[in-house]
C-alpha cells in the first residue's frame, strides 16, 4: 500500500487544518492512523481508527481537538485538526496497519507510511 499525505501548511494559533491521506488501493481491512514528528524526537502517536471504524484513540494532547475519519469508498483517511497550538507543529505522517495490533501506539507496529506533511502553527 502506498500512502500520500497532504494538507499541511502554515497556520495561526487557534486555526484549523484538515490533513488527507490517499491510499493506492483498498484499505478497508487496515487500521489507519496519524503520527507526528519534530526534529530530534521520535515519531509520536496522534490518532488511530480501526479497520471497521468502530474504535478510535487519540493522544491525550490532541483529544477533543483532532478527529480522525476514513472514507473506505475513496481509500482516504482524514485528520481534522482544530484549535491548533504551537506545540502541534510537526511533520505529520499517515500510516496503515493490517488488521489490528495491541501495539498501535508505537510506530514500529505499523506496516505502511506516507511521506509526511509539514504543519506549522505560528503564534
Amino acid at each position: 500500500v502506498q500512502l500520500q499525505a497532504s494538507g499541511g501548511g502554515l497556520v495561526q494559533v487557534g486555526d484549523s487544518l484538515r490533513l488527507s491521506c490517499a491510499a493506492s488501493r483498498d484499505i478497508s481491512a487496515y487500521t489507519v492512523g496519524w503520527f507526528r514528528q519534530t526534529p530530534g524526537q521520535e515519531r509520536e502517536f496522534v490518532a488511530a481508527l480501526s479497520w471497521n471504524g468502530g474504535t478510535t484513540d487519540y493522544a491525550a494532547s490532541v483529544k477533543g481537538r483532532f478527529t480522525i475519519s476514513r472514507d473506505n469508498a475513496e481509500n482516504t483517511v482524514h485528520l481534522q485538526m482544530n484549535t491548533l497550538q504551537p506545540e502541534d507543529t510537526a511533520v505529520y505522517y499517515c500510516a496503515a496497519l493490517l488488521g489490528t495490533s495491541s501495539r498501535y501506539l508505537y510506530a514500529g507496529a505499523w506496516n505502511f507510511w506516507g511521506q509526511g506533511t509539514q504543519v506549522t502553527v505560528s503564534s
